[in-house]
């Protein structure tokens, strides 16, 4: 039914083709697109998300809500049940609100991090293959994946922008195997931070 989760490259974004090492294509997966444009507010969603080795790093309980977001994207919303957690000053607790976004053509997704009080506390996002829909075909529901891609990104509520974890693309050989991929990677966080204020979440 969608697509089973294969690693992509950046042709899309580039317009290089394929790369050795890099499976598959950038190009967005025509039914999750398709999907994802369809899905009514209230619809259940198992989210996951994998490293960029391909590895699953965490899987966790959504639902879709009804969003002002313009297509292609979609909004969910989950519940942070973790441990508190602070990162560059946008504190994760137990009990707060994520609203994500997720996109099965854009490179990167973006959550609102709320309080239980619905305050807006910031944003984190990330430099992503764009999302694709999986069919569990056990119990027909949806698991919607995200590929993340090393560079991530905080924006508190005052507007203090935190680019986060080029060590980590350094660190991956990318930029020096794949330069095209490592700026293809780079823009995609530039596209998200100019993106991010442009999402419909009140401040409240």
């Amino acid at each position: 039914m969608f697509v089973t989760g294969r690693a992509r490259s950046f042709g899309f974004i580039t317009g290089e083709p394929p790369r050795s090492g890099w499976e598959g294509d950038w190009r967005p997966d025509p039914e999750s697109v398709s999907g994802l444009a369809e899905m009514a507010a209230g619809t259940p969603l198992t989210v996951v998300k994998r490293a960029p080795d391909g590895s699953e790093v965490a899987r966790y309980a959504a639902h879709v809500v009804h969003t002002h977001a313009p297509s292609p994207w979609i909004e969910v919303e989950a519940v942070w049940t973790q441990r508190t957690v602070d990162v560059a000053g946008l504190l994760f607790q137990p009990g707060d609100t994520l609203r994500e976004f997720f996109s099965a053509v854009h490179p990167f997704n973006a959550f609102a991090l709320r309080s239980p009080s619905d305050r807006l506390k910031g944003w984190y996002g990330n430099a992503t293959f764009p999302a694709f829909l999986v069919s569990e075909r056990s119990t027909s529901a949806l698991t919607l994946v995200w590929h993340d891609l090393y560079l991530d990104v905080v924006i508190l509520a005052d507007g203090t922008v935190t680019p986060l974890d080029d060590d980590e693309l350094a660190a991956s050989g990318i930029p020096e195997s794949h330069p095209g991929l490592a700026r293809a990677i780079e823009a995609a966080r530039r596209d998200l931070i100019s993106t991010i204020p442009l999402f419909p979440v009140a401040t409240s």
